[in-house]
């Protein structure tokens, strides 16, 4: 019996050896790649939460100089940040930020650079579309229409399309296009959810150009009544 079993174990590893001598590399291949993958995700992980920790260091100092209406300060914080850590959030917040301020403080081109960049290379769609809009304000200002449109018409998601009619149909009205500033504020108005007090500014507009306000549509409440 114990002769028996002898064999038989005997049998099993050399069926296990084979397997192995068949199958071995590749195994240890297979695990090298698990545990690889599983180590580099660990580390990229990693990675990515330094860099978030850092930029938001950074992005801290591009708010206490612009609280503190510091241009120097607030041009140098975001470049520090846009260039060490340009692909965080943080980088296309203070882009925004920086925009913002400097716009305000008469350093238009500084400005426009800080939204162009926002607008071009900010991997949230939302952040680009604030930085088009910004940056389409700043060209009516300047009277540059035309750039300013093409600002507006260039990838804007469905959730900004209302702003960018409104601010569209201003131009037009700037042009003294005023048919083509009736529809662009009726895209707006339509866009704009009934409770929106941006509605109201939008339909003071249609009026002024002599426009007919659709009728409100009536509420399952009031229908009912």
């Amino acid at each position: 019996m114990a002769r028996h079993l002898d064999l038989e174990e005997q049998e099993q590893l050399d069926e296990l050896k084979h397997f192995w001598n068949q199958y071995g590399n590749l195994i240890t291949w297979f695990l090298i790649a698990v545990f690889g993958a599983f180590a580099a995700w660990n580390g990229w992980q990693f990675w990515q939460r330094r860099q978030a920790v850092q930029a938001s260091v950074l992005y801290d100092e591009v708010e206490r100089a612009a609280a503190s209406g510091d241009t120097g300060r607030v041009e140098q914080a975001f470049k520090d940040i846009q260039d060490k850590f340009g692909r965080t959030s943080y980088a296309q917040q203070a882009g925004l930020l920086a925009g913002r301020v400097l716009a305000q403080t008469g350093k238009t081109d500084a400005a426009r650079s800080a939204l162009q960049w926002v607008a071009g290379e900010a991997s949230d769609e939302g952040y680009k579309a604030l930085a088009r809009l910004r940056l389409a304000g700043m060209l009516v200002e300047a009277k540059s229409y035309d750039e300013a449109l093409k600002q507006l018409n260039t990838g804007m998601p469905a959730e900004f399309e209302a702003l960018a009619a409104d601010r569209r149909g201003d131009i037009y009205n700037l042009q003294g296009k005023k048919d083509q500033a009736k529809l662009e504020y009726l895209k707006a108005w339509q866009a704009f959810s009934p409770e929106s007090e941006y509605r109201g500014l939008v339909e003071v507009k249609l009026t002024a150009l002599g426009a007919e306000v659709p009728a409100a549509k009536p509420t399952a409440e009031s229908a009912k009544s």
